[in-house]
């Protein structure tokens, strides 16, 4: 008795949705009728505006005797800005290019002129306007104000003025229909509301929550992730049988998920020793076949004993070099990146990173003057070592090699490109560009953009490539300022 029973509650809960869903469909109404009003006064302001501006552009052009400039707009527009107005139902206001107020159509003896120049902020804006327009919208008590500034043109198209347009529209009539929608609209609600209950209340008698429990509870099983068991206090005979089938699968799949990481985890380090096993054996070879060329060849009384002594010692940690690279590489790799945030200026790093090639087809074209994000300031400089390196490589065959660096920012992001013309990657390998070992190169382990994968990915980055045979390929990174 302490429980509410299973039926009431399936029963509210319909209940509750048709409420719910019938308070977004008002909310969305309301909003929808609101944007069309909006988009509805802007548009015919529009059409006001552009008729506007084609009458002030005859004047100017065919009409007038004055001389088409600035000092004379008040006196081409003397009484013409009246008639032109009251056609148009918009008030017209004329300014100087520093803002100054010339000619007003609200000038007269029963309103007061607001004579004060145009704002700084809005004439800077202005000018740095790509369409030279602003358009400004507002709302109060129920009427719908929308101001244009734009410049305007003699016949040869230079700028004499500034030309303000504002119209107003009472919106309180549509907001009257609004109202007398919304109540019929609830009268619908009411009527639809009072048929659900109807309906719920015969739904409930055959829907029990335990089974909606155990339906959730399969759908967010996952083989990749721990899985809740299912723990029902009080519930009939079939529905535990289903609970204990579903528990019992759960506990499967769980030792089931621990088989397979186990073996993909064997897997990976057997990929993995083959791949050191593979690499060491590559200065391996050289290394046994200079010993015993030399345990054959070296004579303790030839007078060139000792360079020949030499060249055998610089033979062999030469090689030993390379062994000792190829276990820094592999440590590198296996090492995620540990990420360290700072504020660093992106420009500055990536010039850094580059001034140590010497390639004069290198061009950096970075769009930015000055660019700020919160990354590893060495993590970011591996980065482009990395890509410049592998540009560098694919285009050594190239007549008149040519790479290039961008850096710009987007949004919240900053993106830099390494784009080179040199051989490109075929279709056939470009899936498996960023597999660690994998490489299309003679010498090396291939793991160089794997690793910056780990990196970039570790600062919730992405990484992309578009390529063409013959042609070259651009790399694309894509990382967070923040």
């Amino acid at each position: 008795m302490k429980k509410i029973s299973l039926r009431i509650r399936i029963f509210l809960s319909m209940i509750l949705l048709v409420l719910l869903a019938s308070v977004l469909i008002l909310v969305v109404t309301v909003y929808q009728y609101d944007e069309q009003t909006k988009d509805y006064n802007i548009q015919r302001f529009e059409r006001k505006e552009a008729t506007t501006k084609q009458t002030i552009e005859l004047e100017l052009k065919n009409k007038t005797t004055y001389p088409v400039n600035t000092e004379n707009l008040s006196k081409i527009f003397q009484e013409r800005i009246y008639e032109i107005s009251s056609i148009n139902k918009l008030n017209i206001s004329i300014y100087d290019l520093k803002g100054k107020l010339l000619k007003s159509s609200t000038a007269s003896a029963f309103e007061k002129i607001d004579t004060s120049p145009i704002p700084d902020n809005l004439m800077k804006e202005l000018g740095q306007n790509s369409n030279h327009k602003i358009l400004k919208t507002r709302e109060e008590n129920g009427i719908g104000y929308q101001t244009s500034y734009s410049f305007i043109h003699d016949p040869r198209f230079k700028r004499i003025g500034i030309l303000e347009l504002q119209f107003t529209q009472d919106n309180s009539e549509i907001e009257h229909e609004l109202k007398e929608f919304m109540l019929r609209l609830g009268l619908v609600y009411i009527l639809m509301f009072l048929i659900a209950i109807a309906i719920a209340y015969f739904l409930s008698s055959y829907i029990t929550r335990s089974i909606k429990t155990i339906s959730d509870k399969m759908e967010q099983t996952r083989l990749n992730k721990r899985n809740e068991k299912i723990i029902l206090n009080k519930a009939s005979s079939e529905i535990e049988i289903l609970v204990e089938a579903y528990n019992h699968m759960i506990d499967e799949l769980g030792e089931s998920a621990a088989k397979l990481a186990k073996s993909e985890r064997e897997q990976a380090w057997r990929e993995m020793a083959k791949q050191v096993a593979h690499e060491i054996k590559n200065p391996l070879t050289p290394m046994r076949l200079t010993v015993q060329s030399f345990e054959r060849k070296f004579d303790a009384k030839d007078l060139n004993a000792k360079e020949k002594l030499k060249e055998f010692s610089q033979t062999l940690i030469q090689q030993i070099d390379v062994m000792s690279s190829i276990a820094s590489a592999f440590s590198d790799f296996a090492k995620m990146p540990t990420q360290k945030k700072e504020q660093i200026e992106m420009i500055s790093v990536v010039k850094f990173a580059l001034d140590i090639f010497n390639e004069s087809y290198i061009k950096y074209l970075p769009e930015e003057e000055v660019l700020y994000a919160n990354l590893d300031k060495t993590q970011l400089i591996r980065i482009v070592t990395n890509l410049v390196k592998n540009a560098i490589q694919a285009t050594d065959k190239e007549e008149n090699p040519s790479i290039e660096v961008k850096v710009l920012s987007q949004d919240n992001h900053v993106k830099l490109t390494v784009s080179d013309n040199g051989k490109g990657i075929s279709d056939d390998v470009k899936d498996f560009i960023f597999e660690p070992k994998f490489t299309t190169k003679s010498s090396g382990m291939g793991l160089g953009l794997g690793m910056i994968k780990n990196i970039i990915e570790a600062y919730d980055g992405v990484i992309s490539f578009t390529s063409e045979v013959g042609i070259g390929t651009i790399f694309t990174i894509i990382l967070p300022k923040k």
